[in-house]
């Protein structure tokens, strides 16, 4: 019994660890690469963030009502898009249409198909469920959608060119862009392949420690990182997919000819 026992952390043992972060800034104030603020600042963000979610989840879990708990989802869908515009200079047309949509559809999706077919849990919206994992889902997919839209962004602008010669040789706009979509879709990608290789010989996900040390078997938290690593990847996977889909189409008119340089 006793190797099952929970290890709290008080407000000093937080203290030390948040240290780490105070080192990071002086490594990166010592290297004079100027984003010194912006981690400090971040970093700030995310305590007053989790402090102010871990409260607010004693609220949530208590919520019995499927439209709160979707108008919750929805809130955290909001978040991320405004953590990636933040996050890209050069924006595709209709940027938050695009990211808006492709992020609810994708990562609502896979949250709900996992929900209801991998746990299984009754009634579906049980907050204490579904809030976590969606955030688990929507929060790794945001990474795979910002690379997604940011590639995609810069390859429509360096390809240029090679557009409107493939578009005067009798492309469509899809045949044209192809090569475009091909390339940001393996960027956006190629994250999640490397955390899956590396996964448990190289690294153990946060997840699957934060159950272990919470005194779950070993065993029972590798089956739910298993089933979590293939519900983010889905995610990426579909999220991306659809932010391409869409994507493209801005950069071309319904006559398939390339529209004038948009840089934002």
């Amino acid at each position: 019994m006793e190797s099952n026992k929970l290890v709290t952390l008080d407000l000093l043992q937080l203290v030390y660890a948040y240290g780490l972060i105070l080192l990071s800034v002086s490594l990166a104030r010592f290297r004079k690469i100027g984003q010194e603020r912006q981690m400090l600042w971040a970093s700030v963000r995310m305590v007053v963030q989790l402090l102010a979610v871990g409260y607010l989840l004693h609220l949530i879990f208590a919520v019995r009502s499927p439209l709160l708990v979707i108008l919750i989802l929805l809130t955290m869908t909001g978040f991320s898009l405004q953590v990636v515009g933040s996050r890209i200079k050069n924006r595709m047309p209709h940027f938050y249409r695009v990211m808006g949509s492709s992020i609810v559809i994708g990562c609502g999706g896979v949250t709900f198909y996992f929900c209801l077919l991998v746990v299984g849990y009754s009634p579906w919206y049980d907050p204490r469920y579904l809030i976590p994992l969606a955030g688990m889902i929507i929060g790794n997919a945001m990474n795979g959608a910002s690379l997604t839209a940011e590639r995609l962004s810069a390859e429509m602008r360096e390809r240029h060119d090679e557009l409107e010669a493939a578009l005067c040789l009798g492309a469509t706009s899809r045949q044209a862009a192809e090569p475009a979509l091909r390339t940001a879709y393996r960027a956006a990608l190629i994250p999640t392949m490397n955390t899956m290789a590396a996964t448990g010989i190289v690294a153990l996900p946060g997840m699957m420690t934060g159950q272990i040390l919470s005194g779950t078997d070993p065993i029972i938290a590798v089956r739910y990182q298993i089933a979590i690593m293939c519900a983010i990847t889905g995610a990426v996977a579909i999220t991306s997919f659809l932010i391409l889909l869409q994507g493209y189409r801005y950069y071309f008119t319904p006559a398939h000819q390339l529209k004038e340089r948009i840089d934002g």
